[in-house]
């Protein structure tokens, strides 16, 4: 029997006029209220209303009850409205809650109750509203009301709560910092009288951690979203399944999560928040009234995903879903232009992507709705208006829509016109409007439009003071800009000030940054126009390539090989060490520049390029000294200056003018030799050397790993300068003599030897090549390496070598995603748990399996082809995010075995070597010997997971899984794989035990792949 139908019979048993009928009312009316909280049927609410209304007439003014039956009510009143959203309930409940309050004057035990009440009623009717005076008088009950509920009283946390939801209201309407920093200070009291127990405790770490993410949005303090993010976790640990706030923290979580992927570009946060977004959306099933909400949220960050991952199937669900929304939000919906947004916003990605018209069309037309419903004025114009402008550009700048620029730029200027001095979205309409002018300046050449561009991006600079990130734009902006008016009107102070602005635009922007190449590219362009001896203009009765401009293009290609190669080379002619200004001086004046001049004057234009491309690379083709250094090696200082065919010959002078001599009888005109070629005592330019070529030493050495990959064609010689074994020949390379002593000495295959390309591809085995060789500076072992694998990383000698070999293998993972690299035995380096401390790890030869190994495991197989389990493990394992260093945390996706038993099963502390037995779900047993012992907190069930590491690469993502894939999978899945063996730290983090010997699991049986745990874990 439950409340209602006690209360209800109570009622019963107290017919009208009788004496208690009032309470038996209202104590239905209560269970009524307390069953609807429950279940969320408007029937018992609107019966509870009804009764109350019936109270408050047998509860005349003067009657001692009549102020709670107010209050009551007016309860009953909000919540109707918060379910229905019938503004005439808020309307009433507000003026009952005024009347309630005037029948509780000071000294009365319950005013502190009514002040709290009507305060809450107020700010509901600014949330509907957004009328201040109304959150000024709640924020004034609010305070009274504290006033009445000192330290110690029990209801002093609902207080504090409540004032600091207004305060931040108040500051999201004016944007006092003064109101965000009281209701974070009221927000941490609220949690502190709330331990861990309270029933208040989730909603003061919710509103807390909402306050600390305002915060972070204001001043960009990482360590307040840091502890916001922390505090939401901890809510929702107190929300589980089925909870009806569940929802709210995922929410919130999320956006806290995408907030610290925007700022630090950890995607992990980014793969989180989406995961939370699909748990909120499964809350929120059709019907829900916050489904449209969930939608939404989760297709802003799938867009934000397939920005980072470029995966189309992460956009064509953010457009389903976005569609969704749109349903779910008619005309009039508040939302409904966020929605259009949105979707225009993804369909302009697609039409970016795949090119198809259609997609560009709809997103003008939904530009054109959502601005139709964001009128000058309303907050979202700007931004509408903005948007529209640019799908339209898109289309005239493709020509793929038949519409000209005049609108875009109409409606830009009538935007700016509406925004006044110091408004933020100024300066980005300010450059959209530039953009629009150049086009149109490029298609029609109305100097106007030029002039009125050089104008506005004047003042979208002055806008963007040196720390602004949109400064370097606003530079390249207005340099391009004076450039195209020199081109019009060759006027030097337009050139010189476009140059001026793309070096301070370069300043600001970092190399990989792909405006830091754009705006290069634009200031060698414009350097090259102004150290020409003529602006030469084409004439319309000399077609074709003026003789000035084509001497300009050649001394561009030469200079643009010349980046490519070392600072300095040695010209075997002479002997003398030039740089790259003597070598293009060489050039200039030889003889192959004056029969490319006359080539390129009587070949067609449009083999003009390759042609010099041709003869400039040749030109500047140089052989390389690889050897071993001894005593006496002449440094740059011995050689600047001098031809090294004049010096001494004692010694490593000797050597290199030997070199140079075998060089030149090549035919090579330059030559360069690690001893002479390099300022060492320029941290600069020895980065260069290591970043662009390949450099110094042999077989055991480190650097000459390098020396022997990179050159196609190589020569050796002995001491005394014959050839090795009298072999004749251009190239040792082509000897298969050769070829296979050298694969025995280096364990290299021929095809590396000969095909090698830079790159992160094969890294294990590029490790391995590397692991028997030593340097004389220890962070050499990886500094030699940086050429083999084309990573641009700094040089820090006095970092370690274990640092420096950290930083390499981070980079690895960065750019390949290659789970190889954690593929080594030995101890763990103090930079990352997953790395090796010393690159002799890596020589370990990887787990080989038989040919018949693949075979064997589809033997195994038990359950018929394209199972539905299949399927969905197919689908995790090719969804499943790249491996990702950042911050030294290693976000690595992973098919997990939990370990169910360790054995001890011999020990050595003298080696020291222990060797486990271990038993893991999914897997046989197996056998591990490890350099330290277990603690005891590691010998615990569930403390320990074997995990296969996984790299979704290794599988080529498809639509639909057909039988050739699934074999592949399968047979994948059955194999011995090399494992990890990982411990649980607190924080859900994860650290690797390094182990003395490879760790090699084997699958019990192929059926059990059906459940394997696909999982990304943090490892630190």
């Amino acid at each position: 029997m439950d409340d209602v139908f006690r209360k209800r019979a109570d009622l019963e048993r107290r017919p009208p006029r009788s004496n208690g009928r009032d309470v038996a009312l209202f104590n239905l009316a209560a269970a009524l209220r307390n069953r609807f909280m429950k279940g969320g049927k408007s029937g018992d609410l609107d019966e509870a209303i009804s009764l109350l209304h019936n109270v408050l007439e047998l509860r005349p003014s003067g009657h001692r009850d009549r102020s709670s039956s107010l209050r009551e009510l007016a309860l009953c009143l909000l919540d109707r409205y918060d379910s229905q959203g019938a503004v005439a309930d808020l309307e009433e409940a507000v003026k009952l809650g005024r009347a309630a309050l005037e029948l509780c004057l000071p000294g009365r035990p319950d005013r502190a109750v009514s002040l709290h009440n009507l305060a809450c009623n107020l700010r509901k009717s600014f949330r509907k509203h957004s009328r201040v005076y109304d959150l000024e008088e709640a924020i004034q009950l609010h305070r009274a009301a504290l006033e009445l509920r000192p330290p110690g009283h029990p209801d002093r946390s609902s207080s504090l709560h409540w004032l600091a939801l207004c305060l931040l209201n108040r500051y999201d309407s004016r944007g006092s910092v003064a109101d965000l920093e009281e209701a974070v200070k009221h927000g941490r009291a609220a949690l502190q009288l709330c331990p861990p127990g309270h029933p208040d405790r989730a909603v003061s770490l919710y509103n807390l951690a909402c306050n600390l993410r305002t915060r972070f949005q204001k001043h960009a303090r990482t360590y307040d979203l840091r502890e916001a993010i922390q505090l939401h976790r901890a809510a929702l640990e107190l929300r589980p399944p089925g909870h009806r706030d569940r929802s709210s923290s995922l929410h919130w979580l999320a956006l806290c999560l995408s907030d610290r992927y925007g700022s630090q570009g950890a995607v992990a946060d980014l793969e989180e928040a989406v995961t939370l977004r699909w748990e909120a959306l499964e809350v929120h099933l059709p019907g829900h009234p916050h489904r449209a909400v969930s939608l939404y949220s989760l297709t802003c960050n799938l867009r934000t995903r397939f920005q980072k991952h470029a995966r189309m199937y992460d956009l064509e669900e953010a457009i389903d879903l976005h569609r969704a929304a749109l349903e779910l939000w008619p005309p009039g919906h508040c939302d409904r232009s966020s929605s259009l947004h949105g979707l225009a916003l993804c369909l302009s990605d697609r039409y970016d992507s795949q090119g198809a018209v259609a997609d560009l069309e709809e997103a003008v037309i939904l530009g054109h709705a959502a601005l139709e419903l964001c009128p000058p004025g309303h907050p979202r114009h700007d931004l509408s208006v903005n948007h529209l402008a640019v799908y339209i550009r898109k289309g005239f700048r493709k020509r793929t829509l038949m519409h000209d620029l005049k609108k875009p730029i109409g409606m830009r200027r009538a935007a700016l016109e509406l925004l006044p001095p110091g408004h933020p979205d100024r300066p980005s309409l300010l450059r959209s409007l530039v953009l629009c002018l150049l086009d149109r300046y490029d298609d029609q050449g109305v100097v106007g439009d030029l002039e009125e561009a050089i104008t506005l991006g004047r003042a979208a600079l002055a806008l963007n003071p040196p720390s602004h990130p949109s400064r370097a734009s606003s530079l390249h902006d207005l340099a391009q800009c004076l450039a195209k008016r020199f081109r019009h009107l060759p006027i030097a102070a337009d050139l010189d000030e476009a140059i001026a602005l793309e070096q301070e635009a370069l300043q600001l922007l970092t190399p990989g940054n792909p405006c830091y190449g754009v705006s290069r590219r634009c200031l060698t362009t414009y350097l090259e126009l102004k150290i020409g001896p003529q602006v030469a203009v084409a004439s319309l009765s000399a077609p074709g390539v003026m003789r000035v401009d084509l001497n300009q293009t050649i001394r561009s290609f030469a200079f643009d090989t010349l980046k490519t190669l070392p600072t300095r080379l040695l010209h075997t002619y002479s002997g003398v060490l030039c740089n790259r200004d003597a070598q293009l001086s060489h050039f200039m004046s030889s003889s192959q520049h004056g029969q490319l001049l006359s080539a390129c004057g009587t070949c067609a234009p449009d083999q003009q390029t390759k042609l010099i491309h041709d003869t400039i690379s040749g030109y500047f083709q140089f052989v390389m000294f690889s050897h071993r250094w001894g005593s006496g090696e002449p440094l740059l200082r011995d050689v600047e200056g001098h031809s090294v065919y004049a010096t001494s010959t004692d010694g490593g002078l000797k050597k290199l003018q030997a070199f140079c001599l075998r060089a030149c009888q090549q035919n090579y005109l330059w030559a360069w030799s690690d001893t002479c070629c390099i300022d060492k005592d320029s941290s600069v330019e020895l980065q260069e050397a290591i970043a662009s070529m390949f450099t110094c030493e042999w077989f055991r050495r480190g650097w000459t790993l390098q020396e022997l990959l990179a050159p196609r064609t190589v020569l050796f010689y002995t001491q005394n300068w014959s050839l090795y074994k009298n072999l004749t020949g251009s190239n040792h390379k082509t000897n298969a003599g050769v070829m296979e002593e050298l694969e025995k000495v280096t364990g290299i295959e021929s095809r590396f030897l000969t095909q090698f390309s830079p790159g992160t591809h094969d890294a294990r085995s590029r490790l391995q090549w590397a692991s028997s060789r030593c340097t004389t500076r220890p962070e050499d072992v990886a500094y030699s390496l940086f050429g083999i694998f084309n990573v641009h990383l700094p040089v820090l000698y006095g970092e370690g070598a274990e640092n420096a070999l950290g930083r390499l293998l981070t980079e690895i993972i960065l750019q390949s995603g290659d789970v190889s690299v954690l593929d080594w035995v030995g101890e763990a380096s103090p930079f990352h748990s997953c790395f090796p401390a010393h690159i002799t790890s890596y020589r370990t030869l990887p787990l080989t399996l038989s040919p018949d190994t693949d075979e064997q495991s589809l033997r195994m197989v038990r359950w018929p082809l394209l199972a539905p389990a299949l399927q969905k493990l197919y689908r995790l394992l090719t969804e499943s995010p790249l491996p990702q260093l950042i911050n030294r945390r290693l976000t690595l996706p992973c098919i997990t075995h939990g370990v169910t038993e360790v054995q001890l099963k011999g020990e050595d502390p003298l080696a020291p070597s222990y060797k486990y037995k271990l038993r893991a779900s999914g897997l046989k047993p197996l056998e591990i010997t490890l350099p330290n012992k277990l603690e005891d907190a590691a010998m615990k069930q569930g403390a320990l997971q074997v995990v296969r590491p996984w790299n979704s690469k290794l599988l080529n993502p498809s639509a639909e899984l057909d039988v050739m894939t699934e074999k592949r999978l399968l047979s994948m899945l059955g194999r011995p794989f090399h494992a990890l063996l990982l411990i649980q730290l607190l924080h859900n983090e994860y650290k690797r035990i390094a182990s003395s010997t490879l760790i090699v699991a084997e699958p019990a049986e192929l059926a059990s792949a059906r459940q394997s745990r696909v999982s990304t874990l943090n490892v630190v």
